[in-house]
């Protein structure tokens, strides 16, 4: 008789290879065609809500790994959120406008745009996006991410672009929109000035020199007697010689002391902190100071220009430090926020001799039409030649560069619209709302606090084509800007009914309400503003134009989630424009993560060809490799990323996916509503497992609800590799397999590993949701369409049984003690399987031998070995190091190999109608 025919053998479609490529897209499929995301929405309703606002990622290229770890993170949390109860919609949603499209539409047309009108390039501009939207959303969605992809939101609808107008005139109409000339991060190549969040820092070499300047003036009675008639020079350090021409001033810092120092027949004047460390920079070791004074003593006394006709004006500042430098600031107030800053108090004018293409303008005396790069060198050569360059080097520094065409910018002052921090307490308001919200990880918030209490006015206005219009109107006749909230809301109504476009396509007069006059002139003929809003206002104000608006959404978000270099980007903007106009933070909670570098912790770029493509690895492992290689990551810190690691998250999901697998096997012919045996009547192996499955799932959820998922990652592959496949399941074959198939122990095995792998599938679900939703359409009994429609399990807690535990605890121990005395007997060759193995157990008195003898007939199950016996006074035994005075023996199991269970009995061959199998089988196949 082939008794292999008699035992209960896993069966199950479920199949052992992921073969994940080919499968998601059919999960995909299901999806589509059971309307899920529409269900979601529907067994949402009358929950509590929970907003997790997306940020909007640029509509251009495709998507790369750092999307992929943003999104899925997002996927993660709205999936678990609903899968706790809550009405979580997903809204997805693109950043359409800016400077990276309108270059790329640039090259795309090439000559032709020289013909076309601002509307025309619109309109490409707009198609552009459009492309790239779709494309990005085919992506996103193959990520396994759920939400409302068929009706995102667009920075560039017309709805969206009307509530961005209307932001812009809530602003106008609380004082804080201003026109300005200042001094702004500019971009000669994009032509165009940059926001704060527009500007990247790398290191960059750059001139460094010493200047003097020649003092014009009565000296102060103090240095009279030391100076004498003898010239005295203000030494200033630069790096940007450039910005020479355009000095206006020297600052000093009124809380310094200062030094008149005679090298050779120079006197030079420099802060007493710097004096030793300038001497040795210019190579003139030999001063020494002759005279001290402070900095009031020259307040608003002058200089002479070194080649210009004109004076530099002595003034004090409290931006000049002792970090480097000479203590005597180069002040050309339109190259500068500080020198800017410090020229107001002092009446200077706001001076700048460059134009939109980095060239000094054609009048400028020695200089004019020259690039900013040459005019380093010829400024120089000007400065040596009238004798005013003390030392001229190099210097490698930290400097910003702009985010799209990554070349140096320089600060440069021309007339912007600029929303002010100070108006209406906008700093003070935001720096107050910072402290209202959850920053995680916590360093967040000092991150943005440093940032909003530091900056300047936000400049809004961008001089290029591809955005939203700044809907501001000038007087023909007077040149008025008419900026009030009344014109403003009408144009943005205009908007909602035609889109922007039509800012470019009418004439002033068919835009503004009828009867609109000058209110300092009384003129009636306007003409319109040229310049479109920052792109990071358009994002910045989705709060309104997207949350505040939907009554499915909650207002104050929930959670805004992105990357950690939005700190300067979208969080910042976001609450300055919630701010501004409502007196509120956008959100409850930030939750920020790291960058996605390689596996040497290098930033991934095309050139040092390490750059993990998303595409590529769905193409070769499937999106749930992804999935799980961002649950694996502690993402609050910079990712790693490559080859080798993701082979290594294929092999933790192998063995998920076969531990699933495993228990879909042995669920063969269960019915959960029929032949679940109730809790109290489990065998008590069956309770301690799902007593460790209670305990799994408290620290997944509380991973859940701390975005820890890293935790939840380690807790599900512990369970499933340790609790469960090094453990409690192959424990389990013997019972599962031979035991009568509807037998009281082989139903209370089925009834606990059910419970399980419900449990499980519905706790992985929101990180593997393409295997847990496989999982789920393989699993007996009445369910859910879908595994995403589920809750996650309750009453689970009751399962908890913290004594049981604790004894099991105990077992495992004595489990592993006798497991090091198998593999002893297994090297010398005593035995092959650990079933050919007898072990004697020698206990000390106490705890250790009262469990021994009280689970004497358990062991050898728990063990997997054929007989376990207590015994006395063993020779050639293994002890247990950490279980002192126990010692384990082990030989040859007693009696015939039994041919159905593979356990040796003395019982085997006893029964002659069965003569090759034990007595526990014979019973078993008399039913």
């Amino acid at each position: 008789m082939d008794y292999k025919e008699t035992l209960n053998l896993p069966q199950t479609d479920f199949p052992m290879r992921g073969n994940l490529p080919k499968r998601e897209p059919e999960i995909l499929r299901h999806w589509e065609e059971i309307g899920l995301e529409a269900k979601l929405e529907e067994a949402g309703r009358g929950r509590p809500n929970f907003t997790l606002h997306d940020g909007p990622p640029y509509a251009n290229g495709h998507i790369h790994i750092g999307h992929a770890l943003n999104k899925i993170l997002k996927d993660i949390i709205v999936k678990s959120k609903r899968m706790q109860g809550y009405y979580a919609p997903y809204i997805p949603g693109w950043d359409c406008h800016g400077l990276p499209i309108e270059l790329k539409v640039d090259q795309k047309l090439g000559k032709k745009k020289r013909e076309m009108t601002k509307a025309q390039i619109r309109k490409e501009c707009r198609r552009y996006a459009e492309e790239w939207i779709d494309i990005q959303r085919r992506e996103f969605i193959r990520l396994g991410v759920l939400g409302d992809w068929q009706h995102p939101y667009l920075t560039m609808t017309d709805d969206y672009e009307a509530a961005t107008a209307r932001e812009l005139a809530r602003f106008a109409e609380r004082g804080g929109l201003f026109k300005g000339k200042k001094p702004v991060h500019w971009c000669s190549s994009c032509v165009t000035a940059l926001a704060e969040a527009e500007v990247e820092y790398a290191d960059h070499t750059s001139p460094s020199i010493y200047v003097r300047f020649r003092f014009n003036g009565e000296l102060p009675a103090s240095l009279q007697e030391a100076v004498g008639e003898r010239p005295l020079d203000f030494v200033i350090w630069t790096t940007t010689p450039w910005t020479i021409p355009a000095n206006l001033g020297i600052c000093l810092n009124p809380d310094l002391d200062y030094v008149v120092v005679e090298t050779g027949a120079d006197l030079l004047v420099m802060a007493e902190g710097l004096w030793q460390q300038v001497m040795q920079a210019i190579g003139r070791e030999d001063g020494r100071i002759i005279a001290r004074f402070r900095a009031a003593d020259f307040e608003r006394k002058k200089c002479r220009h070194p080649f210009y006709d004109r004076d530099s004006l002595i003034i004090l500042g409290d931006h000049v430090t002792l970090e480097a430098g000479t203590g005597c600031v180069h002040t050309a107030p339109g190259h500068g926020t500080d020198d800017y800053l410090v020229g107001l108090k002092y009446g200077l004018e706001v001076y700048n001799p460059v134009d939109d293409y980095g060239r000094y303008l054609q009048d400028l005396e020695f200089f004019g039409g020259m690039k900013l790069k040459e005019a380093n060198v010829a400024v120089n050569d000007k400065l040596a030649e009238v004798g005013a360059l003390l030392q001229a080097g190099e210097v490698s520094h930290s400097y910003p560069h702009c985010w799209r065409c990554k070349k140096p910018v320089i600060f440069r002052a021309t007339e912007q619209w600029f929303i002010s921090m100070e108006a209406n307490d906008l700093r003070r308001k935001a720096l107050e709302h910072i402290n209202d919200v959850e920053w995680i990880p916590h360093w967040g918030r000092e991150r943005i606090y440093n940032m909003i209490a530091n900056r300047p006015d936000w400049c809004i206005s961008r001089q290029r084509t591809w955005g939203v219009p700044i809907t501001v109107f000038y007087c023909e006749k007077c040149g008025h800007a008419l900026a009030d909230g009344k014109t403003m809301h009408h144009v943005a109504d205009l908007f909602e009914k035609g889109g922007s476009d039509i800012w470019f396509e009418k004439e002033a007069s068919e835009l503004l309400p009828e009867g609109t006059v000058c209110p300092k002139c009384g003129g009636d003929s306007f003409r319109k503003e040229m310049d479109i809003l920052d792109v990071w206002f358009d994002s910045g104000v989705s709060q309104a134009a997207v949350i505040e608006p939907n009554p499915r959404l909650s207002y104050p978000a929930d959670l805004y989630l992105e990357g950690s270099d939005q700190h300067r980007g979208w969080f910042h903007s976001s609450l300055l424009a919630a701010v501004g106009t409502r007196d509120v933070a956008p959100y409850k909670a930030v939750l920020t993560h790291g960058f996605v570098l390689d596996p040497k912790g290098r930033p991934m770029s095309k050139s040092l060809g390490n750059v993990v493509s998303p595409l590529e690895v769905i193409d070769k492992y499937g999106a749930e490799i992804l999935r799980l290689w961002v649950a694996t990551q502690d993402y609050r810190n910079d990712t790693r990323c490559g080859e080798d690691i993701l082979r290594q998250v294929s092999e933790a999901y192998r063995r998920i996916r076969n531990t699933a697998r495993y228990i879909l096997g042995n669920l063969h012919g269960f019915d959960p509503a029929a032949h679940s045996v109730p809790l109290d009547q489990l065998l008590e192996l069956d309770r301690w497992a799902l007593s460790r499955l209670a305990d799994l799932e408290a620290r997944v959820r509380k991973a859940y609800d701390d975005y820890q998922f890293h935790i939840l990652y380690h807790a599900v592959h512990n369970f499933c590799a340790v609790d469960m496949s090094a453990f409690y399941l192959d424990v389990l074959k013997d019972r599962l397999y031979t035991a009568p198939a509807a037998s009281t122990a082989r139903r209370s095995a089925q009834t606990a590993i059910y419970r399980i792998l419900d449990a499980l599938t519905r706790l992985i679900a929101p990180v593997l949701s393409f295997t847990a939703e496989e999982i789920w359409r393989h699993m007996p009994g009445q369910r859910e369409e879908s595994v995403h429609l589920a809750l996650f399990p309750d009453e689970i807690s009751a399962l908890r049984n913290p004594e049981l535990e604790e004894r099991y605890e105990r077992l495992l121990q004595l489990r592993s003690a006798v497991s090091k005395a198998l593999e002893v007997a297994r090297n010398a060759k005593l035995i092959g399987h650990s079933l050919d193995a007898r072990v004697r157990i020698e206990a000390p008195e106490g705890p250790w031998r009262e469990l021994v003898e009280r689970y004497l007939d358990q062991l050898p199950t728990l063990c997997i070995v054929s007989q376990v016996e207590m015994a006395e006074g063993l020779e050639d035994a293994e002890a247990a190091g950490d279980i002192p005075g126990l010692k384990v023996r082990v030989d040859r199991a007693q009696g015939e190999k039994c041919q159905r269970c593979w356990n040796y009995s003395p019982s085997t061959g006893q029964d002659e109608s069965h003569p090759g199998i034990c007595q526990r089988c014979t019973e078993a196949l008399a039913g």
